[in-house]
């Protein structure tokens, strides 16, 4: 049997971020699928296997908790040249998608089929069984409606096997993924945790341990505002909102599509555009640099607004909070309309991760956490029955 192997993985709308083993490995992959046939076309297989993996996805998925079994898919950037491309929709519900369990087990083959884990997993004629501990997440309105028990029994006790089909370098190896355990963590509460406690869960920044803060996490599809009182989350005052920024980055995509006649692969490109260091707000349009500034400054103006007056609705029910920090995706692209609002009107403490890589990392750091901290204590209780038996 092989031996199990920590992931956390965060399946952002945009993205997916995966930390695995003792953080040994990272990957970040873009949030698009496309359906496809079996045999895509390559130029030659000795172009394909100089390739990396990553920018030719191919694969087919089996797995008893899809609803579309058996399918065959290009994943991340291969997806994104695909005419019938798919993104999460707003108003849908990430625990339900397919495109969610497609995205998590390839991110999970794609560790799986490491050189390096070849003495963690079983292989045996191209075939890899691969033995997870994983810890994510879901938004928390999801959370609270109770989606992740469903979620979870999904996931456990079957195997998801994903095939590699032309992918570079892992053409016809098939992982077997199984879940030893697995723990779902609401949104908001992750955030909290990744701001006040290190790896090992012991606390980094006393003050804040005792504050009221409010974490608004404005995520692809949804946005959490998390109420933390007494060091933890009060699930009663807690709020989801079905409100996210995949709806205004593809009304930015359209609108530049429409007007300059040119085609972003995907909403990752939009916010590129929208948070590169150099010629932000611009694009390219047959090799002339162009100003979008208008476009984009209209549309997230009018979501930074609706972010707004979610936050000052939660405050006023919430009049003792100390601080509210906006974290996650959402919470980078809205930045600067957000703190020219707050200065404009309320001018409440509200805070910002200037470090943008923390801020997209955020949920995959703190899954990682929890599910780290949930194998020691795992492993120390088994540790201990252990001893306990022999002594007796």
């Amino acid at each position: 049997m092989s031996d199990t192997r920590i992931a956390a993985v965060d399946v952002g709308n945009d993205s997916v971020k995966a930390i695995f083993g003792h953080e040994d490995y990272q990957l970040n992959i873009p949030n698009v699928i496309a359906r496809d046939t079996e045999d895509r076309p390559v130029i030659g297989i000795e172009e394909l296997n100089d390739q990396d993996p990553l920018e030719g996805i191919h694969i087919r998925v089996h797995s008893p908790a899809l609803q579309e079994n058996n399918a065959i898919y290009r994943v991340g950037n291969l997806a994104t040249k695909s005419d019938n491309a798919t993104e999460i929709d707003q108003g849908t519900s990430k625990s339900e998608e397919d495109q969610t369990l497609i995205m998590l087990f390839a991110t999970l083959a794609l560790d799986a089929v490491r050189d390096s884990n070849q003495e963690i997993f079983k292989k045996a004629n191209d075939v890899i069984d691969a033995n997870y501990t994983l810890g994510t997440g879901l938004p928390l309105r999801e959370v609270k409606e109770g989606k992740d028990a469903g979620y979870r029994s999904r996931l456990l006790g079957s195997v998801h096997q994903i095939e590699f089909l032309v992918t570079p370098k892992y053409q016809g190896t098939k992982v077997n993924i199984k879940f030893d355990e697995m723990k779902i963590y609401p949104e908001g509460f992750a955030a909290y945790i990744n701001l006040v406690m290190d790896n090992n869960l012991n606390i980094i920044n006393r003050d804040l341990v005792d504050k009221r803060i409010l974490i608004q996490d404005i995520g692809g599809l949804s946005t959490d505002i998390a109420v933390i009182k007494n060091r933890k989350v009060d699930d009663d005052k807690a709020q989801g909102f079905n409100i996210g920024v995949s709806e205004s980055l593809e009304a930015i995509r359209e609108e530049i599509r429409t007007k300059y006649d040119v085609e972003l692969d995907s909403r990752r490109d939009v916010v590129e555009i929208i948070t590169k260091k150099h010629d932000r707000n611009h694009i390219m349009v047959k090799g002339s640099r162009t100003s979008v500034h208008d476009i984009t400054d209209r549309v997230l103006l009018e979501l930074a607004k609706k972010q707004y007056r979610l936050l000052r609705n939660v405050w006023q029910k919430n009049s003792q909070t100390e601080i509210c920090y906006f974290v996650g995706g959402g919470a980078l692209v809205l930045k600067d309309y957000l703190k020219t609002l707050n200065n404009n009107l309320d001018g409440f403490n509200i805070g910002f991760f200037e470090d943008e890589k923390e801020s997209i990392w955020m949920m995959a750091n703190a899954y990682y956490k929890l599910i780290s901290a949930f194998e020691k204590s795992t492993k120390q209780s088994t540790a201990k029955a252990k001893k306990t038996v022999k002594s007796s």
